[in-house]
């Protein structure tokens, strides 16, 4: 695992896509992008929040600054496979990731009051985290994703999330796949994550199609539409229109 990146600086943009706009952008960008080296695949997250939600209350009120704590798997992990426990920070429109590798069984058991099972700058960090926000699993949130990366600038990655979907109990990576919709079967949440400006052949072909950023949060799209009440999939989707 020494070779898997364990920090991350970069500005990350969303954007929700018809069917429509997404086919636009598959062939408007085949020139200039190709698949990741992983290009098709399912990611698991547990998010872990307060008893009273006060993080992502606290993230929708858009600060300055920002911080979440996640598992993230990719695929359905059993008790020995390879998660990353991660913090993610938001500072002035840019996003730092700091996590570590361990065992599905390991972050289970750390995360749930244990000790870490390695020792770090980054664990240090999630420890302080842990003792500053008693923080429990509240939802876990999955969805398949199709990868891509520049040719040419190879840190440029644009990404697009379908089946979004979530469980609030069963709160555990190992736990399988299932879960309710998130949003509308006709919705693709694109990403583009780069450490700079987007490229000039970018911003032109999203203008041409309309396809304009969005304030959307996997998360806090749950907070809002399951502890909140504000809605289901549709009424999220005429919401963060109404915001672009």
């Amino acid at each position: 695992m020494s070779g898997i990146q364990s920090c991350f600086e970069r500005i990350e943009k969303k954007y929700l896509l018809t069917p429509a706009q997404y086919q636009a952008m598959i062939r408007g960008m085949a020139f200039y992008v190709q698949p990741d080296e992983h290009p098709r695949y399912t990611i698991g997250n547990v998010y872990y929040d307060t008893a009273d939600y006060a993080l992502i209350r606290a993230s929708l009120e858009k600060p300055v600054y920002k911080e979440k704590l996640r598992v993230r798997s990719y695929g359905v992990p059993g008790d020995d496979g390879a998660v990353f426990v991660e913090l993610k920070k938001k500072f002035d429109g840019v996003v730092y990731k700091r996590r570590v590798t361990v065992s599905a069984a390991e972050a289970a058991a750390w995360l749930g009051g244990g000790e870490a099972p390695l020792t770090s700058q980054i664990s240090r960090e999630i420890d302080w985290f842990m003792d500053r926000y008693r923080p429990e699993p509240k939802v876990y949130i999955t969805y398949d994703r199709e990868a891509y990366a520049g040719r040419e600038d190879k840190e440029l990655r644009l990404t697009f999330d379908t089946g979004l979907r979530w469980r609030d109990t069963a709160v555990d990576l190992r736990q399988g796949r299932d879960g309710r919709p998130l949003l509308g079967e006709d919705q693709i949440l694109m990403e583009i994550k780069i450490p700079g400006a987007a490229p000039l052949w970018l911003v032109r072909l999203m203008s041409e199609n309309d396809i304009r950023t969005t304030s959307f949060s996997k998360y806090g799209t749950y907070y809002k539409q399951i502890i909140l009440g504000a809605g289901g999939p549709e009424q999220t989707h005429k919401e963060v229109r109404q915001i672009a």
